[in-house]
């Protein structure tokens, strides 16, 4: 079998295959998955993934934990308090 760039080690394909699994389940899958996946565009491979596995299986919990991993994540702001109003 030849290896699937997006999926290396099949763990999102497997994911898929799994009776019962839920959200939590899938987002340690897509951990796993986002680790062993070469660093650059996880966006980029994500977006594939979904389009890929999305159509067949709209209401997966992978499915919504990939739309989930889509989302840019928030720039972190300063959250206040003393230290934050400390000069350096």
């Amino acid at each position: 079998m030849e290896r699937d760039p997006l999926d290396p080690k099949g763990l999102i394909r497997e994911a898929y295959r799994i009776d019962g699994i839920d959200k939590s389940e899938c987002r340690s899958i897509f951990l796993d998955w986002a680790l062993t996946v070469e660093a650059g565009n996880h966006h980029g491979a994500i977006s594939d993934l979904v389009a890929r596995h999305g159509p067949a299986h709209p209401d997966h919990p992978m499915t919504r934990v990939l739309r989930e991993g889509l989302q840019r994540a928030e720039v972190p702001r300063r959250r206040g308090g003393w230290r934050g109003r400390q000069r350096g």
